[in-house]
């Protein structure tokens, strides 16, 4: 990991078209700032490892099941268009 001081309104340029700029420290949090082109996709990490435990934790749940529901599913929608 690459560890960079930056004061406040400093940036630091990712690949060229990124630009993260430190916009104020308040206590023990830093507001930060991405520009960024609209196709890069810019999540906060403990989102993503939420949504991960949740899916692990569905699947588990599903166990054998989730296949037969996915054929099931499939043979409803077959009989829907055929007749």
């Amino acid at each position: 990991m690459l560890v960079l001081t930056r004061r406040i309104g400093e940036s630091v340029r990712i690949d060229g078209d990124i630009e993260v700029t430190l916009l104020e420290i308040k206590g023990d949090s830093v507001r930060i700032g991405v520009k960024a082109p609209r196709e890069t996709r810019i999540q906060r990490t403990e989102i993503i490892e939420a949504v991960v435990a949740e899916n692990v934790s569905a699947a588990a749940e599903t166990g054998d099941d989730a296949e037969g529901a996915i054929v099931a599913a499939l043979a409803r929608g077959r009989e829907t268009r055929t007749r």
